[in-house]
């Protein structure tokens, strides 16, 4: 099993400037770091990884749709566009040496149509996955969709909805992530709703009720960690926290407040995982 932090608490778009604070995190006792694939291109993403190499990094990735790019659209140009922005992430993704790229890319990201989702969507998310997931295969990358709670998607909340998703797709390279955030909000176990996901499970994001430092919440970790270790789960654990420090994407994803001082979330982040899998 390995530990990641995500570097959305700092940015949405790594660069050299980031570069000491990427080697802080892996003197912290971090496996790797987890990106956000927002833009930038291949050369770009290759400088990336040539650095984490250098530190021994692992490195994990988030991918995700805009309205534009939503393949459960009924338009076949969006669900076209969205296949393309899979297949770029999926190219800069391998330029960094990324293993999973994870995320709400089964849809479009806080896009709703007011109304419950369709057999049709589903089915057109699942196309476009399998594409996904053929075009995957070729680089060696898992995919891991995540289901969100209902303030941010409307396809996929649970993971019951994940595995439903996971058996259709049928695809080696997809499988699943689960975010114990979301699993606060939308499940009524965190025991069952793991144990739902198990056969695909390939990526889990360690995030608190309201995204500050992981142990300082509400989240039922004792069942979340003892559950992970019965399943016998030896992927990535990832913090994902977020802050108010780029002020565009904290607005996108409904962040308003600081919730815990970034250094906090990092080096006692770290703890609690170490304790919690140990049974501490």
């Amino acid at each position: 099993m390995k530990i990641g932090m995500n570097m959305l608490l700092w940015t949405n778009h790594v660069t050299e400037q980031h570069f000491p604070l990427v080697e802080k995190i892996k003197a912290t006792g971090y496996d790797g770091i987890e990106l956000f694939l927002g833009e930038g291109d291949v050369g770009h993403y290759s400088k990336l990884g040539t650095f984490f190499k250098s530190l021994d990094l692992g490195v994990t990735a988030v991918a995700s749709l805009a309205a534009e790019e939503n393949i459960a659209s009924p338009d076949a140009n969006i669900r076209a566009a969205g296949l393309d922005k899979l297949k770029w992430s999926i190219d800069v993704a391998a330029a960094s040496n990324v293993e999973v790229v994870c995320g709400p890319f089964h849809s479009s990201f806080a896009y709703f149509t007011r109304q419950p989702p369709t057999l049709s969507e589903r089915k057109w998310s699942v196309e476009m996955l399998q594409k996904a997931a053929e075009y995957a295969a070729t680089a060696n990358i898992m995919l891991a969709p995540e289901a969100l709670n209902r303030f941010e998607c409307y396809l996929y909340n649970t993971m019951a909805d994940l595995k439903t998703l996971a058996e259709q797709v049928n695809h080696p390279n997809l499988g699943a992530m689960y975010d114990s955030h979301h699993a606060h909000i939308e499940e009524k176990s965190q025991v069952d709703a793991i144990k739902t996901i198990a056969p695909h499970l390939k990526h889990v994001h360690i995030s608190e009720n309201d995204r500050g430092t992981p142990g300082s919440g509400q989240v039922h970790w004792d069942a979340v960690f003892s559950t992970l270790k019965e399943i016998e789960y030896d992927g990535w654990l990832t913090i994902e926290a977020f802050s108010t420090v780029i002020p565009e994407f904290a607005n996108a994803i409904n962040v308003w407040r600081d919730f815990s001082p970034s250094v906090q979330i990092y080096t006692q982040g770290l703890d609690f995982i170490k304790k919690g899998m140990q049974g501490s």
